[in-house]
Order: structure tokens, then sequence, then C-alpha cells
């Protein structure tokens, strides 16, 4: 549970709430209510799957298991490209709230010491992550307690006013998607959780449950203190909301508990990304290299260089919006697969009820071609590249 929530809470509040706000205005709650159900149904989606498959890979696996190879390597590399934007947005995010003007050197050096916290094993990561958690928390919990006890606070600020349009709370409802999908952290590490068909389900529906509650505080919080309109304007939503309410002295902690908390959602990425790079490693989709296991840390140490060097150079190049956008495109086809998958599930394999995988995915696909024409056509190219890559491989594998 705490590697999904260490993604999730630092994903979201601090990276996708003022774009979210851009896009939907004063449809704000409405759009994470609409995030909120998809999510659901692909957290229950993935539980299941997950329960049955205990293996490291996700998607990745479920996909190749349920509905054939081309499926399970589709949604292992929009899961590895998507995340791999996600990791470098959360990275950047580090270097913007603790050192603005040096925010790529920064952004690298998370990289660096994050891979290295990884590198040598999960245990130590969760336990990491733990800690994470607990700092994020109390400062969330301190912006939503002096938010509601500010003189500048106007609940009027959360009905929904004039001007919200469908396609813009759509819009926001992909952004925020971005934030509610760290619970496939827990699935992709399948094969490193002790009794999986009974606490991965648990670990996705806790996790999923208590990021939920979160996000609607402190989105309340940030509406009522700043508005809409002041909302969709911040570079530092939450910070700005303690100025605004008369508790400046908490901007600091704010800052830092920022940095932690972006720096526990990179912990919790690049330990799914390597993982499903292992899974698809293993299966001669990924250089055949990358499947190695560390004798000593027993981790896929190979996985996660490779993933860390990549990120280190995209941290270096991006811009965090258009990070999350295409992030959100390439995630909720991986996730639209994994509903899918779960469609077929058999009602002794654990199948959920019809409709929960039947509007997961139709929800997925929705939102992600509701997001800025530019991460659409940037995921469309880049799935596309992506295809083009699998029926090359495929064909060097049927040749030998």
């Amino acid at each position: 549970m705490s590697i999904g929530l260490g993604a999730m809470l630092g994903a979201g509040i601090f990276a996708a709430l003022a774009p979210a706000a851009q896009a939907a205005g004063s449809g704000l709650l409405i759009a994470l209510a609409v995030a909120a159900v998809v999510a659901y149904c692909n957290a229950t989606a993935s539980a299941r799957l997950a329960a049955r498959y205990p293996q490291s890979g996700g998607t990745y696996v479920y996909g190749r298991e349920r509905l054939g190879e081309l499926w399970g390597y589709l949604a292992g590399w929009a899961f590895v490209v998507g995340k791999t934007a996600s990791c470098a947005a959360m990275a950047l995010t580090v270097g913007s709230y603790l050192w603005p003007s040096c925010e790529h050197a920064v952004a690298a050096g998370a990289v660096v010491a994050v891979t290295v916290a990884n590198y040598r094993g999960v245990q130590k990561s969760m336990l990491l992550t733990r800690g994470i958690v607990a700092v994020v928390l109390g400062v969330l919990a301190a912006v939503v307690v002096a938010a509601a006890g500010a003189d500048s606070a106007d609940f009027a600020h959360l009905g929904v006013g004039e001007g919200v349009r469908p396609g813009g709370v759509l819009e926001a409802a992909g952004l925020l998607f971005f934030a509610f999908a760290g619970y496939a952290r827990v699935a992709t590490l399948g094969e490193e959780v002790r009794e999986p068909a009974r606490t991965i389900p648990r670990a996705v529906a806790l996790s999923l449950t208590i990021t939920l509650v979160v996000y609607a505080a402190v989105a309340v919080a940030a509406l009522s203190v700043l508005g809409p309109d002041g909302l969709a304007a911040a570079t530092a939503p939450l910070v700005d909301v303690v100025n605004a309410a008369g508790a400046s002295w908490l901007a600091p902690v704010v800052r830092i508990g920022a940095g932690i908390a972006a720096l526990g959602s990179l912990l919790a990425l690049l330990l799914g990304v390597s993982r499903t790079v292992l899974a698809m490693a293993r299966d001669r989709h990924l250089p055949h290299g990358l499947a190695a296991v560390h004798p000593r840390f027993l981790v896929p140490h190979r996985a996660e260089l490779a993933v860390g060097a990549i990120v280190l150079v995209v941290a270096l190049t991006v811009d965090v919006r258009g990070a999350i956008g295409f992030s959100s495109f390439a995630v909720l086809v991986y996730y639209a697969i994994a509903n899918a998958s779960a469609w077929t599930l058999r009602p002794e394999e654990g199948r959920p009820s019809r409709v929960v995988p039947i509007f997961g995915m139709l929800g997925c696909l929705t939102l992600a071609f509701a997001l800025p024409l530019s991460s659409v056509v940037a995921g469309v190219v880049v799935i596309a590249v992506g295809l083009g890559a699998y029926a090359v491989t495929r064909n060097r594998r049927i040749t030998r």
C-alpha cells in the first residue's frame, strides 16, 4: 500500500491540480469525481488480475495471458514510455519546489539517488516510502486545516459556475487520472509481495480510497481559498493556498513536503517501470540482458539502471505539464487493456461485474482522447513506434 500511496500522493497533489483547474475551471471537483470512478474500475480490474497472475509486469502479463501477445506488448510499451515521462515530471517537481533556479540539476540528482535506493532492494525502498507518505500526509493535513480556518476562504467557489465545458471537465479528469495511477505499482511488484492473492487487492483498494479522500480535501481547500482562476494560474498551488490563508509560515514546510512527495512518487514509479522492463526483457521484447536479477539484492538491477539513465536524460529536457499530458495518454491506454483483460476472466477466476471493466475501458479511452491535442498526437505517434518495433522483433523471433 505504501508504494501505491507514494506514487499517487506525490503525482496528483503537487503536479496535476493546477493544470486540471485550468482545463475544468469551477468544474474541477466534477473532474475529480470522474477520474475517481474510472480509477475505481481500473483498480478493481487490476486487483482481480494481479491476484490471478501474481507476476512482475502488471498489464503486460495480463494482456498477454488474456488477449494475446500483441496486446500484452502494447500495454507494456505504453506503461514504460508513459511512466518514464511521469518519472521525469516527478524529478522536475522535486527541483521546482526545492530549488527553482537549479530545477534540472536537482531533478538529475533526485533520479540518481532514487535509482541507487531501488538498486539495493524493494524492502528498503518500501520502508523509505512509508516514511515519505507519513510526512506528506502531515503536510497536506496542515494545508487543509489552514485553509479551513482562513478568513479568505469562500465556499461559494466550490459551486459550478458559468463557462464550464464538458470537454474541459473530461480533459481535467484525464490529467487528474495521472495522479490516481499509483496503484499500478502494487500490481507490478507481484513477485515481491507475500500472499499476493490477498495482499494485492487489499493494498490497491486501501491506497485508492485514502488517496481519493486526501485529494478531495485538498482540492476543496485550494478552491475555497484561491478560487478556480487563482488555482489555475498557480505554479505552486499549495504554497499559494497557505499564503492566501494567512499562514505564510507554512510555505517553507509545504515546499519541502512537495519535494518529498515528488521524491516518493519517483521512487515508486521507477520501481514499477523497471519491473515491467524486466518482464518484457524476459520475453525478448526488450534486450534480454535487462532481465538479469542481482544475486545479492534480488532486484532487476540492469533494468533499474537502464530506466534511471533514460529518465535522467528526459528530466534534463522536458516540460512538466507536457510530460503529464503525454504520460496520462499512455497510461490510459495501458488501463484500457487492463479492463479488456479483466472482462475475459471467468467467475471462478474472480471476475468483477461485467459493468466494471466495460465502463473502465470506455472511460479510459474517452479521457485519453479528451487530453490536449499535443498530448494525444504525441501519444499516438509513440504507440505507433512501439507497434513498429513489435513487428520487427516478432519477425526476428520467428526467423530464429
